[in-house]
């Protein structure tokens, strides 16, 4: 199975839109965007770009949120981009969430790639997660790395001993790289974790748990201390021949990188999805959207895990949907919908949680009801589709 960039981006763009993601240009013409007026100081570089293990494109990203004054919007802000890798040329998609702090952030990222990679006919993969933690957990699980190799010292390779001088993390991915026998040895980070990137990473967990997805927890994955924080992740497409995969999907949290290069406190999680082996196409291509007649709202943890799955099953049936996951306000978001005009809101609670449903609210005649999602599907697709 092959595909062309022009392929593969139409389906990242249309996978993009559905779950809420925007380009830069879309974002610059919201409304809100008329507070974008001062840009956001930053040191973004070319020498800490190459800390994000894909050249610099999710680094990128800070510099775009930064350039571009999206600070001021003061929001969740889904952003993607097409970009071609530097020095190979690849076409690459690169997705972030500003100004989420909690894992739906992540969650939203995994579901997103996972779905594209799904569209374009690959659908047997594997999530592999790790955490390094948020400062306070990287600096205990550092100083517990350091003493472990600083009494093995004899017994790594020199080129391992040579980067224990930078970090004890970067001689470990030395070693991981070697597939040296110290590595099993090793202290695992997840057992270092402070109590709030212990939930966030749990949490992570139980979305991918509740999405029937699978996962693997690989303590050995790891990305560039500089760049990354809390919880890591790649999606792996099985093959016999990991390497020949024809697309590679990873990301993570970077918190703290934002800081360092901003002095500002701003939630931020990326991932970078590129088709390997390709040359990206001078013209990207662009779909026009359809209108959603649809809103999705939420509210919870539960409700928005089950949102987000409710928005895939959407996806699929082809029904455009609007949707504010990273939302908290349940009065925002249906101030949200009533703006949009759509024909129908779905409410998703704790209680329909709990009891498998979903609030049916027709905006229209101004009535409400609870049905189950096979019955809320049929509806839908009598409704919309078929006028469509």
């Amino acid at each position: 199975m092959s595909h062309t960039p022009t392929e593969f981006l139409r389906a990242a763009n249309q996978t993009a839109e559905h779950f809420g993601f925007q380009t830069i240009d879309k974002l610059k013409k919201s409304p809100e965007c008329k507070k974008c007026e001062v840009a956001m100081p930053h040191t973004v570089t070319a020498t800490n770009k190459k800390t994000d293990d894909h050249q610099g494109l999710l680094c990128s990203g800070i510099s775009t949120f930064c350039n571009e004054k999206l600070h001021a919007l003061e929001k969740p802000i889904l952003l993607y981009s097409f970009e071609a890798v530097p020095r190979t040329g690849e076409t690459a998609v690169t997705f972030h969430i500003f100004n989420v702090e909690k894992s739906i952030a992540e969650a939203i990222l995994i579901h997103t790639t996972k779905a594209l990679v799904n569209e374009l006919g690959y659908t047997d993969s594997t999530v592999r997660i790790n955490s390094l933690g948020d400062t306070d957990s990287l600096t205990r699980y550092s100083r517990e790395l350091t003493n472990f190799l600083k009494k093995r010292l004899d017994t790594m390779p020199s080129t391992a001993r040579e980067l224990m001088k930078d970090h004890p993390l970067s001689a470990l991915a030395n070693l991981i790289d070697q597939k040296h026998e110290l590595v099993e040895r090793s202290p695992n980070p997840l057992e270092y974790l402070s109590d709030s990137s212990r939930k966030h990473f749990r949490d992570i967990v139980e979305y991918l748990e509740m999405s029937g997805t699978s996962y693997e927890i690989d303590p050995k994955m790891l990305r560039h201390h500089e760049c990354y924080s809390d919880a890591i992740f790649s999606l792996d497409i099985n093959t016999e021949d990991p390497e020949e995969a024809p697309i590679a999907v990873s990301g993570g949290r970077f918190d703290e990188f934002v800081y360092r290069t901003t002095r500002t406190r701003t939630p931020a999680a990326g991932a970078v999805v590129t088709l390997k082996k390709s040359k990206a196409p001078a013209r990207t291509p662009r779909t026009k959207p359809q209108k959603a007649s649809v809103y999705v709202v939420q509210l919870g943890f539960g409700p928005k895990i089950k949102s987000l799955l409710l928005i895939d099953t959407l996806r699929k049936a082809g029904i455009p949907v609007f949707h504010d996951l990273a939302s908290d306000s349940l009065s925002e978001q249906l101030r949200k919908a009533e703006k949009t005009g759509v024909k129908y809101t779905l409410i998703i609670g704790q209680k329909e949680f709990e009891e498998d449903t979903v609030i049916f609210r027709d905006m229209g005649a101004r009535n409400q009801q609870y049905i189950n999602e096979d019955t809320l599907m049929r509806r839908l697709k009598r409704n919309i589709t078929a006028k469509a």
